[in-house]
């Protein structure tokens, strides 16, 4: 219980800094470490690695691979400028929506998984489209791609070593809901 509750701390912590100016620090450690600079998106990459560890099989690796390439076509649309309504909402939506899936322990068909997390990927992409700011599209992409694979990797690693516990893996997932309903409401 004591690392659950380790762990359910450091998800709620939020960085004291801002997002890495790319002048200073290079494009890719911008779109690196961009991810990481919002409760909302760290909590929706790590859900989706936990809920593919859940749903096990190749769920493991194509659930996360269906949230980093719907991510990459919404950064695309942000980068051509067309439009995309409800963007903070959906983000926001993410981590209530994903953490009820692993909350309740819903074990759908990759294929199923997959066009949820794709949906919300979409917007996730988006968004970072929209605050590239002065650095470079190529580079800063790979920069949160990256960042998020690692996430999923590290949702995917802590669903694996729970993967015989079944109520911790829904108690996190819960508490990613919990979470996103404060972050959208607060």
């Amino acid at each position: 219980m004591k690392h659950l509750l380790t762990l359910a701390a450091v998800m709620m912590a939020t960085p004291a800094l801002a997002h890495m100016d790319p002048a200073d620090h290079g494009s890719v450690l911008a779109g690196l470490t961009h991810p990481l600079f919002g409760l909302d998106h760290v909590l929706a990459m790590l859900v989706v690695g936990l809920w593919a560890a859940l749903i096990g099989g190749r769920a493991i690796w194509t659930v996360p691979l269906g949230f980093v390439t719907a991510m990459l076509l919404g950064f695309v649309l942000s980068l051509l400028g067309l439009p995309l309504v409800a963007v903070e909402p959906m983000i926001l939506a993410s981590s209530v929506v994903l953490g009820l899936v692993v909350a309740l322990a819903l074990r759908p068909a990759a294929h199923w998984a997959i066009a949820l997390v794709g949906l919300f990927a979409l917007f996730h992409g988006y968004a970072h489209g929209t605050e590239l700011g002065a650095a470079e599209a190529l580079p800063y992409g790979f920069g949160f791609l990256l960042a998020t694979a690692v996430l999923h990797g590290a949702g995917a690693m802590v669903g694996f070593l729970l993967q015989r516990q079944e109520l911790p893996v829904r108690i996190l997932g819960g508490g990613t809901a919990l979470a996103g309903l404060v972050l959208a409401i607060g």
